[in-house]
C-alpha cells in the first residue's frame, strides 16, 4: 500500500487492537522452577498506549493466551478492551464493532502470525512487527521496522498519531 493510502487509512482509526505474544512481547515465555509464566513487555509500547489515549484513540488486546501477566499489564495501562483466551479473533472483532458502533475502517490491528491473518484482513488498517511471519507480512498494510517486544506497537502508534495530526 502506498504511503498516501496508509496515511489516509490511519486518519480514520479510532481503536487500535493488538495481539500480545510476538507484538507486545518478544514471543518468549519464561518459566521458573515453580512453573510460573513471565513475559517481558517494552515500556515504550506502554507510552504508545498513553499517547494514543491522549489523542482520543482507544486501545485493546486480543490474544489467544490467558495470562495473569497480560491482565496485569493491561490494568497498568488502563486498557479497557482486554480479550484473553480468544481462539476466534474475527468473532471477537465483530463483537467489539457491534458493542462500540465502530466500523472496520475505524479499527487498526497489529499481529504477527497465522492466527492473526483473518483479523488482519478485516480491519481498515493492519500492521505487523518487523519480525512477523511471512504470512502476517503478506496480510498487513503497514510493516513496522521494529520487532515484536521491542517497540513495534509504539512505532504503529506514532504513525497513526502523525497521520491524524497532519505531521
Amino acid at each position: 500500500m502506498k504511503l498516501a493510502d496508509l496515511t489516509a487509512s490511519a486518519r480514520r482509526v479510532r481503536l487500535v487492537l493488538t495481539d500480545c505474544d510476538g507484538v507486545l512481547t518478544d514471543g518468549g515465555v519464561y518459566y521458573s522452577e515453580r512453573g510460573e509464566e513471565m513475559k517481558r513487555f517494552n515500556i515504550r509500547d506502554g507510552m504508545g498506549v498513553e499517547r494514543l489515549r491522549h489523542h482520543g484513540i482507544a486501545t485493546g488486546i486480543v490474544t489467544g493466551e490467558v495470562s495473569p501477566s497480560v491482565r496485569t499489564r493491561a490494568a497498568k495501562l488502563r486498557i479497557e478492551e482486554l480479550h484473553l483466551g480468544i481462539k476466534d479473533k474475527p468473532a471477537c472483532l465483530r463483537e467489539i464493532m457491534a458493542r462500540t458502533g465502530l466500523a472496520a475502517d475505524e479499527i487498526a490491528f497489529i499481529g504477527d502470525d497465522t492466527n492473526d491473518l483473518e483479523i488482519l484482513g478485516m480491519v481498515g488498517f493492519s500492521a505487523c512487527p518487523g519480525d512477523a511471519t511471512s504470512f502476517a507480512r503478506a496480510a498487513a498494510h503497514f510493516h513496522c521496522q521494529t520487532a515484536g517486544g521491542h517497540g513495534c506497537f509504539r512505532e504503529l502508534a506514532e504513525f497513526i498519531i502523525a497521520a491524524q495530526s497532519g505531521e
